[in-house]
């Protein structure tokens, strides 16, 4: 199944479960839980007869045949091992009179007692939906189209849900900002190569940090996903919290996720500990309180970097992005633009954060990439165990012109952009990128070399004595420059000529209702 395929199969699946909310009395928020439900149970029923394939021709004969499969062998295998009751074969070949809310609610429970993590996580209301609703429901998810998917497709169908139940505003954090695009998650994932070790996210949402993470380890690691790498995550949000434990548990990944205020208290205690740290965290809080015995003494804001003295959470973020790393970790977040450039105590600490080697790329993205805001972000990676080569230089990309339009509200990477700014900064960390210029048309295009240079308007390496000059900004466009391409089939002379000819007009029109107002006011007088 091809990517257009699988967008038109998300597209049915979203219109047709939408359409039955639609006719019913539930409200986005009463009807999200419940689906995504529903959605986990299908997802996780497809991973769990994938895995059980792989599971029973790994194990041995022996004297009295095989073993018993275990829950261990599914989780090593990336998949929940399913009681007969939560199965879904099971629920979709209920009888017409069978009790399918209970039913519903029963699947949820025992999957809660075989899973600890997901202990009163799971929606057990389905009491409160119309028995029929329900039916059809699970009739949607058990077409054939459906059942047949294999891989990772279903959980993109369930990150699309999640992505349009955030746009409807369904208990979704500020607008929905829990649901990073997976256009800069995936970005974010290719260029610290989060392959190992411990991964943070004290802001994680919805999870999808870790899920993409889970991807990056299946391509790239000979270990499976649970013995590569440990998930350790914090929200604010209860429902988020929810989500971000369904969403690692139909992935296969063991993860503690706690909920708590970042801002306030590190439950995991990961400060130096992490080999990796991705986040989206909130932009721009204001009304942090540093008053608190808490953030008076918080590791993560001290040593060598210091304390904003403004109460704007972004600087926080970003030093407890840096202390968490540990001597050769790697950290990759969105940030508010405003950030490269803030001044006073700011500036300071981006000095002090530049000076110590740690930033290693950065980033402009430009509007439209969100789905329930408009505004362009920074994605900032830090590095603390760079290359000799590379200890005094920051690689800046200005992506804002980089992007492919999906509609006319919302952007992303298309996949050779995706490769194509990966490509860049593995080139800038001195990886052999030969083929990825030599097979990718957007870099071809773009490099007329056929190899990394400074490109006008998009990217450039830039050494710590450059950012001193230039204020200590970390603002791309900034260093990059810009380029102006003229389409040569355009009259711009005739274009602005009238321009002029319009300006003249509106200066008229302006003229003439001056005067009349001015001649009402004369009466008026």
């Amino acid at each position: 199944m091809n990517s257009e395929q699988i967008k038109q199969l998300e597209k049915e699946l979203w219109d047709s479960a939408d359409n039955l909310r639609a006719n019913s009395k539930l409200t986005a928020a009463e009807y999200k839980d419940p689906v995504l439900g529903l959605i986990l149970l299908r997802y996780a029923q497809n991973r769990f007869e994938e895995a059980k394939i792989v599971i029973e021709e790994k194990i041995p004969s022996g004297p009295r045949g095989k073993r018993t499969i275990t829950q261990a062998d599914f989780l090593a295998a990336g998949a929940m091992m399913l009681p007969e009751k939560s199965q879904y074969g099971y629920l979709a070949n209920l009888p017409e009179g069978a009790d399918i809310c209970e039913a519903l609610n029963e699947a949820m429970r025992l999957i809660e007692e075989n899973y600890a993590d997901l202990a009163g996580i799971l929606p057990k209301n389905y009491q409160e939906l119309d028995a029929e609703l329900l039916r059809e429901l699970i009739r949607v998810f058990n077409k054939d189209s459906v059942k047949k998917l294999k891989g990772d497709i279903f959980g993109r169908i369930y990150e699309f849900f999640l992505m349009k139940f955030s746009m409807s505003g369904a208990g979704a954090q500020e607008g929905g900002e829990f649901f990073t695009p997976p256009s800069l998650v995936q970005l974010i994932v290719n260029f610290i190569q989060p392959d190992h070790g411990i991964i943070h996210d004290p802001a994680c949402g919805s999870g999808g940090m870790f899920v993409q993470t889970g991807h990056f380890v299946e391509s790239h690691s000979k270990k499976a996903v649970n013995e590569a790498i440990k998930v350790y995550g914090t929200e604010l949000k209860s429902n988020n919290t929810r989500l971000a434990k369904m969403n690692l548990a139909i992935h296969g990944i063991e993860g503690k996720i706690i909920e708590s205020n970042s801002f306030y208290s590190d439950p995991h205690n990961l400060v130096g500990k992490c080999d990796f740290v991705m986040a989206n965290p909130p932009f721009n809080v204001n009304k942090v309180d540093k008053s608190r015995d808490f953030v008076k003494t918080d590791k993560r804001l001290f040593g060598d970097i210091g304390l904003p003295k403004a109460d704007n959470g972004n600087y926080l973020w970003i030093q407890y992005f840096y202390h968490y790393l540990n001597a050769r970790g790697r950290a990759g977040f969105v940030m508010a633009s405003s950030a490269t450039d803030a001044g006073n105590s700011e500036k300071l600490i981006r000095q002090k954060l530049i000076e110590t080697g740690g930033v290693d790329c950065i980033v402009a993205v430009g509007n439209n990439f969100f789905y329930t805001r408009s505004l362009p972000c920074h994605l900032w990676f830090l590095d603390r165990g760079k290359s000799e080569k590379n200890k005094n230089k920051i690689l800046m990309i200005d992506a804002r012109n980089t992007f492919r339009q999906i509609n006319t509200t919302l952007r992303d990477f298309s996949p050779e952009q995706m490769q194509g700014l990966t490509a860049i900064i593995k080139a800038y960390r001195g990886e052999d990128v030969t083929k990825d210029f030599a097979n990718n048309s957007w870099l071809k295009e773009t490099f007329a070399s056929g190899k990394y240079e400074d490109i006008e308007g998009l990217c450039k390496i830039v050494d710590v004595k450059e950012a001193e000059e230039n204020d200590w900004s970390l603002t791309p466009g900034r260093y990059v420059g810009y380029s102006i391409e003229l389409d040569e089939d355009f009259d711009y002379t005739k274009r602005l000529g009238e321009i002029h000819g319009e300006l003249k007009g509106l200066n008229d029109e302006a003229a003439v209702l001056m005067e009349k107002i001015l001649q009402r006011q004369d009466v008026a007088n």
